[in-house]
């Protein structure tokens, strides 16, 4: 009887896991059209702006960055409107290793053709097309695009005015790099992996500064 009811608790588990993990994932829909195209504003604070990144495996979880490259933000009468952030692949950095050996080696693997073969896609791309205001938070809809695939996505976001200078935060989201090509040991693309596969999804998060 012990058995048979720790054999349902861990099932129960693993339910409510699988659940929560569907319920973290963003939801992606086909590219969308962009109204109001803001490439050439180039009015980011490259230095002050960040795209946060956290991945994890059975063994364990690892963290970082990567810079900016260019990129627009669209401000009319203190709401957004419009925005575009190109990010600099070349720069994708771990921090929970910061200085190792293990840094230097993980980064150079992320920048492999393993996952993001950032020689053949230098840049990915976030750029937004719908903004509505909800319960007192933005819902930032934009074409997000990873090596050769682009998917439209929905974030939550706030705007605010901080030292003369707006800035654009979204909360942690998670995609699922497996819609965007992103196969290294992942349970969609190959089988008999057993503990040795890498979580698809990917949490990330936007800090984007205007210029004052």
């Amino acid at each position: 009887m012990k058995k048979i009811i720790l054999g349902a608790i861990a099932v129960s588990t693993m339910f409510i896991s699988c659940k929560e993990n569907k319920k973290e994932k963003v939801e992606v829909k086909e590219e969308v059209k962009v109204e109001k195209n803001v490439a050439n504003l180039n009015n980011i604070n490259l230095e002050a702006s960040v795209l946060n990144w956290k991945g994890a495996k059975p063994t364990g979880e690892h963290n970082g960055t990567v810079n900016l490259k260019s990129g627009g933000i669209l401000i009319e009468e203190g709401k957004l409107k419009a925005g575009e952030f190109v990010v600099d692949m070349n720069t994708i950095t771990n921090l929970d290793m910061k200085g190792s050996k293990g840094a230097t080696n993980l980064e150079g693997h992320l920048k492999s053709p393993d996952f993001f073969e950032v020689e053949k896609y230098p840049t990915s791309k976030f750029v937004i097309t719908n903004v509505v205001e909800k319960d007192g938070k933005l819902e930032v809809t934009g074409n997000l695009s990873i090596k050769d695939v682009t998917k439209s996505i929905t974030i939550p976001a706030t705007v605010e005015k901080v030292d003369g200078a707006y800035v654009f935060k979204s909360e942690k989201f998670n995609i699922d790099r497996a819609d965007f090509n992103v196969k290294y040991k992942s349970k969609k693309f190959f089988d008999n992996l057993k503990d040795k596969f890498v979580n698809d999804l990917v949490e990330m998060s936007f800090v984007v500064k205007a210029k004052s």
